[in-house]
């Protein structure tokens, strides 16, 4: 569905000088230096997926984003959606894809949100029927009914939020790209749009490339994620090989039958004791789960355990600040 080919971006960046003798210079000469925002990145996403895109600010994800919804044209490199390239079939690229940025809206700020979606209507030359139906199950899924005649402008975030995506999903895009969609929402709001965008996904086959900084996003929507940093393409694939390879120690949580004054198992360390319950805290590349629970078993009288892995968001905290991936771990 989505073939990206050594994909690159350049800007040319003004160099300013300060001070008086800088503002001379600045009036005598021009400087640029070049940013590769993206440089040489190169994936692709099937039909039917639901990929996120993570980085920290100034990777690269909203600049390959916006050369993927024909915004912005390449310095060089391949990309095709389907049977379009972005910018060269702009106008009827943009009839069979939905963009949603979570800092800006596609809303008329005065007009009320059935409104800007009646216009959307006309836009996209939407069927009525089709229109009805699909603007009823939004209403259902995102509980729209309560703000559908307010003024955009009036809106909280979390309801403008709900509104943008049902109006970048009217018209059944084949493609989704959303740009921080839950970016300052609470925890409820998050949560209905996680909910939503998962049973679009899943409901309708949608192929949906996500970017956020919210790593619960990813963990509760993504099965896939690339990792994007200084314009380079880092990794690529299962969330669950990114948590094997750089989760870090994992925790084994143990309720012991009886008390024991001391526990002490090899290939792991004790970080809490607690009356019968102990975290036991161990390296996956060293020991596995079973082997220690066997040492455990062993040695003690257990009541109860369960296996702890380390959170997604400290994951890949420790890959962007270690940069594990420019080591090759």
């Amino acid at each position: 569905m989505i073939r990206v080919t050594d994909l690159h971006k350049e800007f040319r960046v003004y160099r300013h000088h300060r001070g008086a003798l800088g503002s001379l210079r600045n009036l005598v000469s021009r400087e640029y230096r070049t940013v590769h925002a993206v440089d040489g990145v190169t994936f692709h996403v099937g039909r039917g997926e639901l990929v996120g895109y993570l980085g920290p600010n100034g990777a690269g994800k909203s600049t390959t984003i916006k050369m993927l919804t024909g915004i912005l044209v390449p310095t060089s490199g391949e990309v095709k959606v389907g049977s379009w390239i972005p910018w060269q079939d702009r106008t009827r690229y943009v009839a069979h894809i939905g963009v949603v940025f979570g800092q800006r809206t596609t809303l008329w700020w005065d007009l009320p949100v059935i409104e800007s979606l009646d216009l959307l209507r006309y836009i996209y030359r939407i069927p009525a029927e089709r229109y009805r139906h699909n603007l009823d199950h939004f209403c259902e899924l995102l509980e729209l009914e309560n703000f559908l005649h307010t003024p955009v402008r009036s809106l909280s975030l979390g309801q403008r939020m709900r509104a943008d995506l049902a109006a970048s999903l009217l018209h059944d895009p084949t493609v989704v790209f959303l740009d921080e969609p839950t970016i300052g929402l609470d925890v409820v709001a998050k949560e209905r749009i996680r909910t939503f965008i998962q049973q679009i996904n899943q409901d309708q086959g949608t192929t949906i490339i996500l970017t956020t900084h919210d790593l619960g996003d990813v963990a509760r929507l993504c099965q896939r994620v690339m990792i994007i940093d200084h314009g380079q393409l880092l990794f690529d694939g299962p969330l669950d090989d990114l948590v094997a390879r750089f989760g870090g120690e994992r925790e084994l949580l143990v309720d012991l039958a009886e008390h024991y004054p001391e526990v002490s198992v090899a290939g792991a360390r004790v970080v809490e004791q607690d009356g019968r319950r102990v975290t036991l805290r161990f390296s996956r590349r060293e020991l596995s789960a079973s082997e220690l629970i066997a040492r455990v078993s062993s040695r003690y009288r257990i009541r109860d355990l369960s296996v702890r892995e380390p959170e997604i968001e400290e994951t890949v905290r420790r890959i962007y600040e270690e940069r594990l991936l420019d080591q090759g771990t």
